[in-house]
Parts: structure tokens; sequence; C-alpha cells
């Protein structure tokens, strides 16, 4: 079931052009977007939530168009560009009071639980936290208003190895939960790890969106590693 689809979307900037952007996201299934650093990643998730706004397209979750529909989709959405920067001298609880108050949805007992979960503690500043941590905290407060579609833009990157892989393990249980995880990144082994679906995007256009399994086999040459068949994509070599 598709909770969220870009149909066509397009966006011109003097330097980059993005170009009839077309995929789906898929409820409980994680998906990867992958590219190389400039490709259009943060420009698509940005125009996805009207953060950025398109010259052309359409988006739609949960089957309505985001067009008219913005405050109830954003109910459903969560979304994090990352590590927590706002507030560096606020304690986390302090932080939570004046967010929950936006979300008629908020969930104390969810909120309750991520925060276990997460290993999170209320008194502490983002000051005092890890990079790691930063990017629970975001993810905490996504969750805690029952968020159907979490977006993520470059969710791991700059983190070290040990709370990448943690943070993957935290989305495959959101995924067995039912919710929608749609993550972009350049790094190609949390692909690998943990996603479903692949979206990959060059240049501005979409260059395939399918099941990782599918991906692998259209793609990919005999042994060859996911990481591997990116970089040969990248220098324009097939797999002849």
């Amino acid at each position: 079931m598709s909770v969220a689809e870009i149909k066509n979307l397009c966006k011109d900037y003097p330097s980059f052009h993005l170009n009839d952007v077309s995929f789906s996201i898929e409820k409980g299934r994680i998906t990867g977007f992958i590219g190389r650093n400039g490709a259009g990643k943060t420009t698509t998730i940005k125009s996805m939530l009207n953060l950025v706004h398109p010259d052309g397209g359409e988006i739609l979750f949960f089957g309505k168009p985001l067009c008219g529909n913005e405050n109830e989709i954003k109910q459903r959405t969560g979304y994090s560009t990352g590590t927590v920067n706002w507030y560096p001298r606020k304690k986390l609880g302090e932080i939570v009071d004046v967010v929950k108050r936006f979300y008629g949805s908020w969930d104390e007992e969810a909120y309750r639980k991520y925060l276990g979960l997460f290993g999170l503690d209320e008194n502490k500043t983002p000051r005092e936290m890890s990079e790691g941590m930063k990017v629970k905290c975001n993810l905490l407060l996504a969750l805690s208003h029952r968020a159907e579609v979490l977006i993520l833009d470059e969710p791991t990157s700059g983190l070290d190895p040990f709370s990448r892989d943690e943070l993957l393990e935290i989305f495959m249980k959101l995924k067995n939960d039912g919710a929608a995880v749609f993550f972009s990144t350049h790094i190609i082994s949390d692909i690998e790890k943990c996603a479903d679906d692949i979206v990959y995007i060059s240049n501005g256009r979409i260059a395939a969106s399918m099941p990782k399994d599918a991906f692998a086999r259209e793609y990919s040459a005999p042994g060859e590693t996911l990481e591997q068949t990116f970089l040969r994509l990248e220098r324009g070599e097939t797999n002849a």
C-alpha cells in the first residue's frame, strides 16, 4: 500500500534541475534513497514537505494531495534532517513540552516507550549529547506523535559505525510496527543492511525505483556488492 506518491516532480535552479522525479513509498517497508552528493536527494525531500516549492509535479500522502492538506499530512508525518541543532542549552524534557503542543496526535505513552528504547535522558541538553543521541532525539519527537511515515535526510551521516547500526535496527523495529521509513543516504552499506526498496537518483533524475533484490538482479554483476554496483553506475559503466 502506497502511503506517499511523488509524480513528475520538477524543480529548476540556475545550476541544477530536478526532472520528472517519480516514485512511491510503501507502508511497512524501508526505502533507501541513494545518490551521490548533489544528485537531488535533499531537494526532493524538501519538495515533498513543501519546504521547497516545486515548479511542477504532484505530491500525495495517504491518497491526498499535499497542496490543501498540508497540516493534516504533517500531523501524520515525521521529518528529520539528522541531528538536533536547536535549543542546545535546553533540557530534552523542556524541548518536548514545547513540541508536543503542535500535535493533536501526541501520544505520551509512545513518547515514554521510545524515550526508554533510545536510552535518552530528559534532563540532558543537546550540547551534552553525542551525535547519535541527537539523531535519536529527532526520531523520538517524530514517533511520539504516531508518525506513519518517517522521512529522514541523511540520518546516519556523521555517526560512528556502532551508532549507525543501532539506528538501522530501530528502522527495522519501526517497519515491523507498520511504519514507512524513507531515508536518503550516500552510505550504500546502510541500504544493504536494512532497505526493502531502492530509489536511485542521478543528476536530478530517477535512474531506478524498485525492490532491493530486483535492483541487484538488474544492475549488479556476479559477486558485486550494492556499493560496487552504485560506484560503477555512477562512472557510467554497464555490468556487461
